[in-house]
């Protein structure tokens, strides 16, 4: 059964992303639909680090001492100032091993 349903989500998840990827499928989204579909990234990267960054044993933790909201404020800064990936990735994992 595990199987089973590991081959399910692997089909649904290929075929889903087939669809949008393969230029020679009729498929094409309309304006709105993309303009909603821009939104998905951003919702979901903060779906997954605003837990981390903001709550410290079930408790919102706003303080100076979290190294995790430290290095997100250094590498959003990094990204916003010089718009380099590697180099926001590098600085503020750096920042975190040295601080945490």
């Amino acid at each position: 059964m595990i199987w089973l349903t590991i081959m399910a989500m692997a089909a649904l998840v290929f075929g889903s992303r087939y669809l949008f990827l393969e230029p020679k499928l009729p498929v094409r989204l309309s304006k709105n639909t993309l303009a909603f579909l821009s939104y998905s990234a951003p919702a979901v990267l903060t779906a997954i680090f605003a837990p981390i960054v903001f709550v410290r044993e079930g408790q919102l933790d706003l303080s100076v001492d979290n190294s995790y909201l430290i290095c997100a404020v250094v590498a959003a800064l990094l990204a916003y100032t010089t718009r380099n990936v590697l180099l926001t990735t590098v600085v503020s994992m750096g920042l975190f091993f040295t601080i945490h």
